[in-house]
C-alpha cells in the first residue's frame, strides 16, 4: 500500500491541484447533500415522520472533515506564498 505524503512534501503546483480536487469533491458532496436533505424534508411533510428532520440536519456534519482538509491545503499554500 502506498504511503500518503504530508502536505509539506507537496510542491506548490501539486498543492494547487490538490486544492482543486478537494474543492470539486466537496462541491459535489455538498450539492448531493442538499438534494438529499430536500428529499428528506419532502418526506417529512408527506409522511409526517418527524424523525427524518434529525437525519436531514445531521447529514451536513459529514462534510466537516472534508472542509478541514481543504483548509489545511489552503493554509499550506498561504504559508508558502508568504515566504
Amino acid at each position: 500500500m502506498a504511503k500518503s505524503k504530508n502536505l509539506s512534501e507537496f510542491t506548490l503546483s501539486e498543492l494547487y491541484e490538490e486544492k482543486k480536487k478537494r474543492k470539486g469533491i466537496l462541491s459535489v458532496l455538498g450539492i448531493t447533500m442538499m438534494i438529499t436533505c430536500g428529499v428528506l424534508i419532502f418526506l417529512v411533510v408527506k409522511n409526517k415522520n418527524y424523525a427524518l428532520i434529525g437525519v436531514a440536519s445531521g447529514c451536513f456534519i459529514t462534510l466537516i472533515p472534508s472542509m478541514a482538509l481543504l483548509g489545511q491545503v489552503e493554509k499550506e499554500i498561504k504559508s508558502r506564498l508568504d515566504k
